[in-house]
Order: structure tokens, then C-alpha cells, then sequence
């Protein structure tokens, strides 16, 4: 009996993570792809293209039966149309494409679409941290941040359009840094990735000095450089000003955070869970604010867990 796959692909404004997945949540081969993004749309849907027709080579190699594909995709996913309803400029000319629709066709594949903070937060779900808790929040850190709820019974809440999960554009400094999204102070314009760089830069750490790295800013600030470690601590005190402001809203037990500058571990975490700490009203504590398991692969592996999802007959 052939061995059934999915494949499982997630779209960030930096890298495409993708995989083949097994009904276990097995990955049995994975990718990371450069976006591109600034080289607009069509490049982009022909890299998607290519993945797909090369998982497709590999799966009938293997003798592997391919049931479906699960794609993840930065910016607003309109669930019900299978269509970007929309992107910022992370990525460019990417609102109104009708992606579900052009993979199907592409792979002749039935095709799950979602918006990506969704997809880790539903792998996290199945084969992650989340797997042995009861309802949690999801915050993605990367180039932009986004983020998802888990209920209690296992479900996901994409919202009335699949749009849920915007959290990188609270506001949480009225008439602050603009954002791409066309208003100003949001979350993501201070605790993404790219917001990170911004602050280093303002402090005096630019390019010459960071090789416009985080992991290099962060080795600067564990090597005790006083600017970096300053620069940390202000980035860790707006990202636990968000999460905050979404545990006051939600009461969870437990937050699950991705993105690579996950990678920091607990130099980072500590200072985030210090900070939210010092800022949440008593009676929400305590809240676990702990790393996604699955690494950058949780996007690809929610993907495929909702390929899995779609292609089952009972849709579960």
C-alpha cells in the first residue's frame, strides 16, 4: 500500500518554507527557498509552481501517493474565495491573487490556503508545544508578526473572513512609527524582526557593526556590548507590551512563540516573560511564554495538517 503525502508550504516575506508531510505528521523531506519578494508576484507563483512540480517528481519516486497540498501564506487569507484579500508591501502585488485556485490547477491537487500565523499555530497544534495544551495564543516574530488562538477544543479562530489573528497591527503607540499597513504605532513596526534592525540602527549599531544580522546583534549583547544589550531589552519590553495587551484580552494559559529569533532562547525569553510580567494586571498571572517546538517548520506542518484536513472525509 502506497505511503500518502501532502505537501506542506508556508510564504514569508524572507524564505518559503516547504515540505512533504505524512498522515503522522512525519516531515519526510523539507526546503527553505529565498521569497524574493521584491521581484514581484509572478516570480513568486513560479517558485510555488516549481516546488510543487519538484515535491511531485520526488513523491512519485518514492512510490508516495500525493492526497493534497496545504499552502501558508503571509498577509489577510480570505478563507471562503481562496484568495490573498490582502498583503502589505513584505510582500508586493500579492492582494487579490486567487492562490488556491492557481495551485489546484498547477498541481491538480486539491489545495488548502491560509493565512500563516493560522498554519503554526495549527502545527504547533498537532505535533508541537501546543500538543499537550489546553487552548493557547500563538505570536510569530519574522518579518512581519502575526499570531493565532487555539481554543480549548482544539479549534482555531480564523474570524468571519479568515482574517483573525491581525495582532501585528495593534496599536500600541498612537501616532508612532508608520507601518506598511497604512497606519502608524502598530505592534510589527516594534517587535518584528525587521523593527529590531531599525532600533539597532537608531542606537548606533548599523550594518558596519551588526552585518544587518540579528544573530549578530544578539552575540554583540551576550558578549556584554552595552548599546546591544540596551537595544535587547527595549526590543523585549515592546514585544511583551503586545502580548500583554492580547493576554488581558484573552486570558491564555500559555503562549507558544515562533519565528528564528526564537532561536535566542531563554537570553530572550527571559527578558520577554520579565516584562510582561511587570506589565500584566496579577490576575491573569501566571502565563507560560515558551518557544514553538517545530522550529521554522510549524507553518509547513500546519499547512499539511490542514491539507490533511480538507482531503479526509469527514474534514477532520
Amino acid at each position: 500500500m502506497k505511503r500518502k503525502v501532502v505537501f506542506g508550504i508556508d510564504i514569508g516575506g524572507t524564505n518559503i518554507k516547504s515540505g512533504i508531510v505524512d498522515e503522522t505528521g512525519a516531515i519526510l523531506h523539507a526546503d527553505n527557498t529565498p521569497t524574493d519578494a521584491q521581484a514581484g508576484r509572478d516570480s513568486l507563483l513560479d517558485k510555488l509552481y516549481e516546488i510543487a512540480r519538484r515535491y511531485k517528481e520526488r513523491a512519485a519516486g518514492e512510490g508516495w501517493e500525493a492526497c493534497g497540498m496545504g499552502v501558508a501564506t503571509a498577509g489577510y487569507v480570505h478563507a471562503r474565495e481562496g484568495r490573498i484579500g490582502y498583503a502589505t508591501s513584505n510582500l508586493p502585488g500579492w492582494t487579490g491573487v486567487p492562490l488556491r485556485d492557481n495551485m489546484s490547477r498547477e498541481t491538480g491537487l486539491p489545495v488548502a490556503l491560509v493565512n500563516d500565523a493560522h498554519a503554526f499555530a495549527v502545527g504547533e497544534a498537532w505535533i508541537g508545544a501546543g500538543k499537550e495544551l489546553e487552548g493557547f495564543l500563538c505570536v510569530t516574530l519574522g518579518t512581519g508578526v502575526g499570531g493565532s488562538w487555539v481554543t480549548k477544543q482544539g479549534g482555531t479562530y480564523f474570524g468571519r473572513d479568515g482574517y483573525a489573528g491581525g495582532y501585528g497591527h495593534i496599536v500600541i503607540r498612537h501616532g508612532g512609527q508608520a507601518c506598511n499597513c497604512g497606519l502608524s504605532g502598530c505592534w510589527e513596526q516594534y517587535a518584528s524582526v525587521r523593527a529590531l534592525m531599525r532600533q539597532a540602527a537608531e542606537a548606533g549599531l548599523d550594518d558596519s557593526t551588526t552585518g544587518g544580522s540579528a544573530k549578530r546583534l544578539f552575540e554583540l549583547a551576550r558578549e556584554g556590548h552595552r548599546t546591544a544589550l540596551d537595544v535587547i531589552d527595549q526590543y523585549a519590553e515592546y514585544v511583551a507590551l503586545g502580548m500583554t495587551n492580547l493576554i488581558h484580552i484573552l486570558n491564555p494559559e500559555s503562549i507558544v512563540v515562533g519565528g528564528a529569533i526564537t532561536a535566542q532562547g531563554g537570553f530572550l525569553f527571559d527578558r520577554i516573560r520579565a516584562q510582561a510580567e511587570r506589565q500584566m494586571m496579577p490576575a491573569y498571572a501566571p502565563v507560560r511564554i515558551v518557544p514553538a517546538a517545530l522550529g521554522e517548520q510549524a507553518g509547513l506542518a500546519g499547512a499539511a495538517k490542514l491539507a490533511w484536513s480538507s482531503t479526509s472525509p469527514q474534514g477532520e
